[in-house]
């Protein structure tokens, strides 16, 4: 007698199926999406402090130095940190999973588009091509003026991340510029308590991401590592009208009847997905 197939399989199998009548894909990431290639995570003081213990030590977490005042009160802290991230994302690869979505939009008419809250620019990194992307909490790859002095968003390239890792601080010589007035350069990232982002890039981003939702008759959402303390991501999936697949370790649940829901990590998940649809990565 053949063995009942397991839970995970069983909605493996029902994601499968979803996919396979789908004309378009969208993608929509949370922290979740980048554990498996080794980043932090940032969810509740515990996480978030195990990455940076000098924060821990001087009781500082994660809304207090994700914050445009850090910069004020202490920017080579702040640059400490958000330095020591920019070096982290420029070093990191992206997991296999990154690959299977690339693979299963590649098989569909209308192709995929991202739509994450991730400012790490790994989909970018994986091969994903920039304007089916939207980073609805910016990127850490480009910059703006912190006064600001003006709408100007530039590259990060020129930024060589100096710093001391045990204390959290920018060593270099310089912090980043403003180009245009010379004053310090922060992220250009939506932190919390943040009313002089500029968000003129994320908007571009979002009218491409709409046109492109245009285009597609049937599409599926694949979710992937969403939390519920920030719940953009969930809700902007929830919303879309489309068939949703939320895979997530913590927080699989979904709406009744909306979709599937896939206990597992992100590139478990994916790649149990590229073997019932028999794709090769």
């Amino acid at each position: 007698m053949t063995a009942p197939t397991s839970p995970f399989d069983q909605a493996i199998a029902r994601a499968a199926a979803l996919i396979g009548t789908a004309d378009g894909l969208i993608v929509t990431a949370g922290a979740g999406m980048g554990v498996d290639s080794g980043l932090p995570d940032f969810r509740g003081n515990a996480g978030f402090w195990r990455a940076y213990p000098a924060l821990a030590e001087a009781g500082i977490d994660f809304t207090r130095i994700a914050n445009p005042a850090a910069f004020v009160r202490a920017p080579r802290r702040a640059w400490g940190f958000y330095g020591h991230r920019l070096a982290l994302y420029r070093d990191t690869a992206p997991h296999a999973g990154f690959a299977v979505l690339r693979a299963l939009g590649a098989a569909m008419p209308g192709g995929a588009f991202v739509v994450t809250s991730n400012v790490d620019g790994q989909f970018q990194k994986a091969g994903f091509a920039p304007e089916r992307v939207l980073e609805i909490h910016g990127s850490i790859h480009h910059l703006q003026c912190l006064t600001p002095c003006d709408n100007a968003v530039w590259p990060a390239d020129g930024v060589v991340p100096q710093i001391d890792a045990r204390r959290c601080e920018w060593t270099g010589a310089d912090l980043p510029a403003c180009p245009q007035c010379g004053g310090l350069a922060r992220p250009n990232i939506l932190m919390f308590d943040d009313w002089q982002w500029h968000s003129a890039p994320s908007d571009a981003q979002r009218r491409r991401f709409q046109a492109w939702r245009q285009t597609v008759e049937k599409p599926v959402v694949i979710e992937l590592g969403a939390g519920i303390d920030l719940p953009a991501i969930r809700h902007i999936g929830e919303a879309l009208d489309a068939p949703l697949i939320r895979i997530n370790t913590r927080h699989p649940d979904l709406p009744r009847g909306q979709g599937v829901s896939i206990a597992a990590g992100a590139r478990d998940a994916l790649t149990a997905l590229a073997s019932a649809l028999g794709l090769a990565i």
